[in-house]
């Protein structure tokens, strides 16, 4: 490995985007024990300043054409990528995202080989290197301000009134203090606001939901199991100063159309065989977080639908949807559109299919906002980078020239690698028509 050049990119997608992959404290020891040089691209806003890398041992550099691999956390522009450079990124490409489409051709055209992090796994598929947790944290944070916002708007009192975005605490222990505060003096007064006891479910169970629940949990929280939300008695009971919270898992979402017993791994492998069952369960919810990986073989937890005739008669007191997956139209159908995180969210009004900014408005409010890691930066590009680091030693010291079939690298970055020399590896050959296709 040693003699080797990386390079470390500044992120260019979005003004929010302060994270990076690679942290000064495992540059300092990569270049110390591995001989590895490493160039960083200035920039002002990076959560890490440019003196910190050059403390530890790296270059900065506007040019980073001597790199042999590039790392990076976002997509990058198609006129910034260089031939027969091996990338690492979060590309998304895999659900043949049609924005990305361009970006991933002109990657094929240059002989790029592209490791995406999303996909880099164990054995048992189970990711290794993300920021969902901290996605997960974020949205929580962000979900409970928004909450307290909207309560306000209707003239209501709510114990999350004053409670600021995660990007404005900056770190998560100051946002957590924070919930720990409401938790002693507000909730234990007399409940979550004017509204009575406040029910959150959790659609989803992975990183992302374990992050927001962390944070939940920093508030009096009772757990109830999904049946139990059925249960007019148990309702009846929902203690004052306690924030109720529901998980549920694919067994809740769903049930077999033909009314046989639920199987995951059938429903994994047909979920047309499925239907949503979720709108029981929406009635009672105060926020719904949702934490779920969805694609469009899926069943949607709330669509258009269900929210027009269940708002039109009353049925729901949702209030909030954290949409923390979001996926446009996807398992949440009216998030229609992404959100900043100085401007969080919006509302959708069923009647009309208006959107308005912020929290006013006869609908739900949704949180939209798609890149919530990046609120809490300097906590994310850590855990990250500690993550990643582990795996460096055997992706810098392969070969990249060699055919694919000969790469010695390790399986996790092996699952993860989209493109090799500019052809699509085996795992994701089904992405050919996606790359074929043309707006």
């Amino acid at each position: 490995m040693s003699g080797i050049c990386i390079g470390i990119r500044r992120e260019t997608k979005s003004y929010w985007e302060r994270r990076v992959a690679l942290v000064p404290e495992d540059v300092r020891e990569l270049i110390a024990d591995a001989g590895v040089e490493v160039l960083v691209q200035p920039d002002e806003k990076r959560a890490f300043s440019d003196s910190e890398y050059e403390a530890a041992g790296a270059l900065l550099a506007e040019n980073l054409s001597p790199a042999q691999v590039i790392f990076g956390v976002k997509e990058i522009p198609e006129e910034q990528i260089e031939a027969d450079k091996v990338y690492i990124f979060f590309s998304h490409t895999i659900k043949g995202q049609k924005q990305n489409m361009p970006m991933l051709r002109r990657m094929a055209e240059r002989r790029v080989s592209l490791v995406d992090y999303e996909c880099v796994t164990d054995e048992e598929g189970r990711r290794l290197v993300f920021f969902g947790r901290h996605a997960g944290y974020a949205g929580m944070v962000n979900a409970l301000k928004v909450y307290g916002e909207r309560l306000q708007s209707e003239g209501r009192e709510s114990a999350f009134t004053g409670l600021r975005s995660a990007w404005q605490y900056g770190r998560m222990e100051l946002a957590r203090g924070a919930l720990r505060e409401i938790g002693r003096e507000s909730l234990r007064g007399g409940g979550a606001g004017g509204e009575g006891p406040l029910v959150v479910g959790f659609a989803g169970y992975g990183h992302v939901s374990q992050g927001a629940q962390s944070v939940l949990d920093e508030l009096p929280v009772r757990e109830l199991a999904p049946a139990e939300l059925l249960e007019p008695d148990v309702r009846a009971g929902l203690e004052q100063g306690v924030v109720h919270k529901v998980i549920f898992r694919e067994e809740h979402l769903v049930r077999r159309a033909d009314g046989s017993d639920f199987d995951l791994q059938e429903y994994y492998d047909r979920p047309e065989l499925y239907e949503s069952v979720f709108g029981e369960y929406l009635p009672h919810l105060d926020i719904l977080i949702n934490a779920i990986f969805w694609t469009e073989r899926y069943p949607r937890l709330l669509t258009l639908d269900y929210l027009r005739r269940s708002w039109a008669n009353g049925k729901l007191k949702l209030r909030v949807i954290g949409d923390i997956s979001m996926d446009l139209g996807g398992a949440i159908e009216c998030s229609v559109k992404t959100a900043e995180s100085d401007s969080p969210c919006y509302v959708y009004e069923p009647g009309t299919g208006r959107v308005l900014d912020g929290v006013e408005g006869d609908g739900p409010v949704i949180m939209a906002v798609d890149n919530l890691p990046c609120e809490i930066p300097v906590e994310s590009s850590q855990t990250f980078s500690h993550a990643l680091e582990p795996l460096l030693p055997g992706l810098l010291s392969a070969d990249w020239s060699r055919p694919f079939e000969q790469l010695e690298i390790p399986p996790e970055i092996r699952r993860g690698l989209i493109l090799h020399r500019g052809e699509l590896t085996p795992p994701f050959r089904y992405m050919e028509d996606f790359l074929k296709a043309r707006p």
